[in-house]
């Protein structure tokens, strides 16, 4: 086992056996096996924004075998879907990739500000279908975000019991939050340091902005000088924040860009902001099958130093 992986385990010697051994399946699997870093493909947004809205632009996305097909060929370190894209091709593929489930979700066709995710999985789910974590979205901000934490300590307890990973989802949104705060750097860290506190292996959450949402928080970072200025020196505090560094973070891909060049850029702020890597889902399904590989092989390259 490389060095890296050994030191990322070492963090987590609370868990037992099992628990840590999911751990280095993942960051043991694919392009950057043995470097600590990760580039995961989910696929939850047929729950989470409807089939036309996520597939027609690349229509094989309706397919779930399409997924499971591209995450191993591009190498990815594991493939993160709801209960039923896994259902439809964990037996096809048992062995060839981890699998995350993603045990709640949320849709848009009631798209309340202050959102609450059903819960549509279980460990005995991910148990079955032979996956290495389960997933969990919780909404810092919402007015229902005290049940969604108490729910996701639940899960995080009943899989560390089991011997998996714990892998949230931790996205800032609410009647009390502005839009330009669900990305703002103060909102970000303290999203993750809460996904953190209630005890998440892996952390993901969205690359933050200059933008500060709370009056107090301001004068913190004020006082403290905290550098934020670029990306790079944002996605650092943010690791900073999820306990020093001592947690796996990943950020989002977010909507769909049409510029790769961006999109590459973006993943040199987080790697050089000392994040371990992205969770991207539309800008690798959204894009043609073989422009999709080509995009997340760059990436891929620029986490591992091949790419500058």
């Amino acid at each position: 086992m490389e060095a890296r992986v050994r030191e990322i385990l070492s963090w987590y010697d609370s868990e037992n056996p099992g628990t840590r051994t999911n751990l280095a399946r993942l960051m043991n699997h694919g392009r950057l096996a043995g470097t600590g870093r990760f580039v995961i493909l989910p696929v939850d947004q047929g729950f989470e924004h409807g089939p036309a809205r996520s597939f027609a632009v690349n229509p094989g996305g309706y397919d779930p075998t399409y997924h499971f097909r591209l995450a191993i060929e591009a190498g990815c370190n594991a493939y993160a879907a709801p209960l039923g894209f896994l259902e439809a091709g964990a037996a096809e593929f048992a062995g060839d990739i981890p699998l995350i489930l993603k045990m709640n979700n949320h849709d848009v066709l009631n798209d309340e500000k202050d959102p609450l995710s059903a819960v549509t999985g279980s460990v005995k789910d991910a148990l079955r279908l032979g996956c290495v974590a389960v997933g969990f979205t919780i909404y810092p901000g919402s007015s229902q975000a005290q049940i969604m934490y108490q729910q996701c300590r639940e899960m995080i307890q009943e899989a560390k019991a089991s011997g998996l990973a714990a892998v949230v989802w931790s996205y800032p949104r609410g009647t009390d939050v502005s839009k330009a705060g669900e990305t703002g750097l103060d909102v970000v860290a303290y999203a993750a340091q809460i996904a953190a506190q209630l005890g998440a292996h892996i952390i993901k959450v969205k690359p933050p902005t200059e933008h500060i949402e709370q009056a107090e928080a301001k004068k913190a970072y004020e006082k403290a000088k905290v550098p934020m200025a670029t990306l790079s020196e944002r996605v650092r505090h943010v690791v900073q924040s999820s306990f020093d560094g001592r947690r796996i973070v990943i950020f989002s891909g977010g909507a769909t860009k049409e510029d790769d060049e961006a999109f590459f850029d973006e993943c040199r702020g987080i790697r050089d902001g000392g994040a371990f890597g992205s969770i991207i889902g539309r800008n690798s399904f959204q894009r043609p099958r073989d422009h999709a590989l080509r995009f997340l092989d760059t990436v891929m390259k620029i986490y591992s130093g091949e790419k500058k």
